[in-house]
């Protein structure tokens, strides 16, 4: 089968596309043969070599979100489920690829009324934004302000909160990405490389830091007593430099996981849902071949990207 292999840390380049044994769908397992894989940013640090969730290293073909339809089931695995069209993790590896063994306890239906490409896009990102604003507690009237707005997760934080009655303040970088934040609904779009943006944005109950360094400092700043922040990104690379002892000393609580393996099940299938009945519109700014995930980790790193990007197999 196709694939990219990834065989040591470095830039972009470093994907390389080759072929790879078809994998076979064990015990307990499907095989997907995969249409669209998802790309995080986290993926791109790993390519990079930066320390990070994924315990794989070179040689090994990258990807950790994937959809498509199974092809295949192995023994004790309901022979129903071949033909249906899901959404899957990998577990760190793999997904830059036709094909996928996972365990079937591991996929998700894709319901009728959503897209493939819209399922894998909500996948990561619908459930860390659920997850996110649930353990943020964001209620009828919070100000809520959405970092890295124009992005995967930032996106549908912004349609999320707006959702539970808060009133938005999505902060991006560039006018094109804060033209985009305001079509989302955001009540207020700033440009976080403005050196006021912070004192544009104002006082929030919520923040959703996705970006870290500087950017996340500022925001913890604008929090007033009894706000939550959720730190779940370093897009700007470094986490925010905020501890639980400066939290304490603002009266801030600090949220830095969203819940157990059952509740992140939980918050995907709640994603999937809000999507289907399009209530949660993702929004993929591109599409490169499988081929070409080279490029599309530049497109990512070079901040040029709205939303998700995503790899057609």
């Amino acid at each position: 089968m196709r694939a990219v292999w990834l065989r040591e840390f470095g830039g972009p380049e470093v994907l390389v596309p080759g072929t790879a044994p078809d994998p076979v769908a064990g015990p307990g397992q499907v095989l997907v043969e995969v249409a669209f894989a998802n790309i995080t940013f986290v993926e791109t640090q790993f390519r990079a070599g930066v320390p990070g969730p994924f315990r794989v290293r070179p040689p090994v073909i990258p990807g950790n979100g994937v959809g498509g339809v199974v092809g295949a089931v192995g023994a004790g695995v309901d022979p129903g489920l071949v033909g249906q069209r899901v959404v899957t993790a990998t577990g760190g590896s793999g997904g830059y690829a036709e094909r996928v063994a996972v365990d079937a306890a591991a996929v998700f239906p894709v319901p009728a009324a959503l897209g493939l490409d819209a399922a894998v896009a909500v996948l990561a990102d619908g459930r860390t934004a659920t997850g996110l604003v649930h353990a943020t507690r964001v209620r009828p009237g919070d100000r809520v302000l959405v970092e890295a707005a124009a992005g995967g997760v930032g996106g549908l934080l912004v349609q999320l909160a707006k959702a539970a009655g808060a009133e938005v303040v999505g902060a991006a970088g560039g006018p094109a990405k804060v033209a985009h934040v305001a079509g989302l609904g955001a009540d207020l779009a700033v440009d976080y490389r403005d050196p006021g943006w912070a004192d544009r944005a104002g006082e929030v109950d919520v923040v959703f830091d996705g970006v870290g360094g500087a950017i996340g400092a500022a925001a913890f700043g604008l929090l007033r007593r009894g706000g939550r922040m959720a730190v779940y990104g370093l897009a700007g690379g470094a986490w925010v430099d905020v501890s639980e002892e400066d939290a304490a000393a603002r009266g801030v609580e600090l949220v830095r996981s969203i819940g157990e393996p059952e509740e992140l099940r939980a918050f995907t299938e709640s994603a999937l849902a809000e999507a289907a009945a399009g209530r949660l519109v993702p929004v993929i700014g591109r599409r490169f071949p499988l081929e070409k995930a080279a490029d599309a980790h530049a497109a990512i790193e070079s901040r040029t990207t709205l939303g998700k990007t995503l790899l057609v197999a």
